[in-house]
């Protein structure tokens, strides 16, 4: 076929499109078809088998005990020189301005990009050494976690490119600041399935903070499947009434006759499938069964009464709470306990651009004994090798105040360049203290951890090889870790 190149200018966009509609037509059928279609994992000699109902790995690519993971993320970001990157060397620097080679230009919110000075605070709280790990840690806040910072893996050069909380926070579950993409939890349930067909594989819980000054709000596209199928969503635990919504049959309808309105329903629904071989209507008909089956298993799952109060002592007085903290971890232990294979926890309020001196004491409050119990409780009940617990948030804290500044108050901005968070448990190294940031916990001075680094460590704990857990989407095989190079960091793992 001989293209007239001069033709082919002066035509109009109708012209086009009505010219090349078989070959456009014929682009999309071939993207469609191969839709969905994941690169074979070629299996690790010797993995164990996979994993569980609905898994899209046949087998781990490496040997692995881990099989669940707690994920508690503390919305805002926690600031990391109050909690556990020590700088004894600030006190020197109180009220003095960042110096402009620490700061070295970096990009700054708007909350703080208009001050006249930045004055730098040192941290208010004492810190002590703790464990044979010698982890420095507040020892005002953090009396029970510091009982277990041998168990614990400390990242204190966590980085990220975002510096507001959407994108941040959106960037930290699913790797990417664009929003519609799949998160952690959705990935693990599409890699290593259900391990009990009557529960969910990844369930979210959002607790409530008993400082309410200032929350951040979070929405449900942060446990979403994105391009995976919808079956690999969240399934959201409320903080009060029944945990799911209509998980009670309305008065009247018992257990037969709802199977059977469910039964014909999805008759229907396999007949419109049969008909337009869209993907989502199978993942409706999985989803309504599941719901049935979660009718029994559900209630007597959040129903904490039969809990024995040695177990309530472990996670503290806020345990009996429906939507504490401590209540929504005390749950997590029992979802994972029964199968479900990602448990997610939101706690707001750790934005304290003001009032640290109130606000930080509520929030380790709030966090403190619940997590040292969730360890105690995983340990008795032979969990600990197999659950993978997580505890950070989205970005770190500036050295220098925002607003008002004294010896014993001050507020924090938002910082990208370098924050803590730590893991327990599945796998993990504990007792390992893993990075080192400058005397003004601004820069990363050793071992840094980008966030796509910690996904795919997280992933290598659960005996997959981020590299080669891709879904094919818009011609592309998409991965949590992206496109650019990640590594999974062997020294947090055992």
């Amino acid at each position: 076929m001989i293209f007239d190149n001069k033709a082919v200018l002066h035509q109009t966009r109708r012209q086009f499109f009505a010219s090349s509609g078989l070959s456009l037509g014929t682009a999309a059928l071939a993207a469609l078809s191969a839709e969905g279609r994941e690169v074979a994992p070629m299996p690790h000699a010797g993995a164990d088998a996979a994993t569980g109902l609905g898994a899209a790995l046949s087998q781990t690519h490496f040997p692995t005990k881990c099989k669940n993971v707690i994920y508690l993320h503390m919305v805002g970001g926690p600031a990391q020189m109050d909690l556990y990157d020590y700088k004894p060397k600030m006190q020197e620097y109180y009220d003095k301005d960042l110096p402009e080679t620490i700061r070295n230009g970096q990009r700054l919110t708007t909350m703080t990009s208009g001050q006249a000075r930045f004055p730098i605070a040192p941290s208010k709280y004492k810190f002590k050494q703790m464990g044979q790990c010698g982890m420095w840690m507040n020892d005002e806040l953090l009396k029970y976690t510091q009982k277990m910072a041998d168990d614990l893996v400390f990242i204190r050069s966590m980085h990220t490119e975002a510096i507001n909380h959407e994108p941040a926070i959106t960037n930290m579950q699913t790797g990417n600041q664009v929003t519609g993409r799949p998160c952690i939890g959705a990935w693990v349930s599409y890699g290593l399935g259900s391990l009990n067909k009557n529960l969910p594989t990844f369930v979210v819980m959002v607790a409530k903070p008993s400082n309410q000054e200032q929350v951040q709000a979070i929405s449900a596209r942060l446990w979403q499947s994105g391009y995976l199928p919808g079956e690999h969503a969240a399934v959201s635990f409320r903080a009060a009434g029944d945990p799911i919504l209509y998980i009670n049959n309305p008065p009247g309808v018992d257990a037969d006759v709802r199977k059977k309105t469910l039964d014909g329903v999805n008759k229907l629904n396999q007949l419109n499938f049969n008909q337009n071989l869209d993907p989502e209507t199978q993942t409706r008909i999985a989803q309504y069964e599941m719901a049935f089956r979660m009718q029994t298993s559900v209630p007597e799952l959040a129903d904490l009464s039969k809990e024995d109060a040695k177990t309530f002592e472990l996670y503290g007085p806020d345990a009996k709470k429906p939507g504490t903290f401590a209540n929504t971890v005390l749950t997590a232990r029992r979802l994972v306990e029964k199968g479900v294979r990602f448990v997610q926890i939101y706690h707001n309020n750790w934005d304290h651009h003001g009032n640290l001196a109130v606000r930080m004491p509520d929030q380790c409050r709030d966090v403190d004994q619940p997590c040292w119990g969730l360890i105690q409780d995983l340990k008795r009940k032979g969990l600990f090798d197999s659950t993978l617990v997580i505890w950070g948030g989205e970005f770190g804290r500036t050295i220098y105040s925002q607003g008002g500044l004294s010896k014993t108050n001050y507020g924090r901005d938002h910082h990208p360049r370098c924050f803590t968070m730590w893991m327990a448990g599945g796998g993990s190294k504990g007792g390992t203290i893993y990075g080192e940031t400058d005397d003004f916990s601004y820069n990363i001075l050793k071992d840094p951890c980008h966030i796509h680094d910690f996904h795919a460590t997280i992933l290598k704990l659960l005996g997959i090889d981020h590299n080669r857990f891709t879904y094919k989407h818009q011609g592309l095989d998409q991965k949590l870790t992206g496109v650019e190079k990640a590594t999974p960091i062997k020294e947090l793992i055992a």
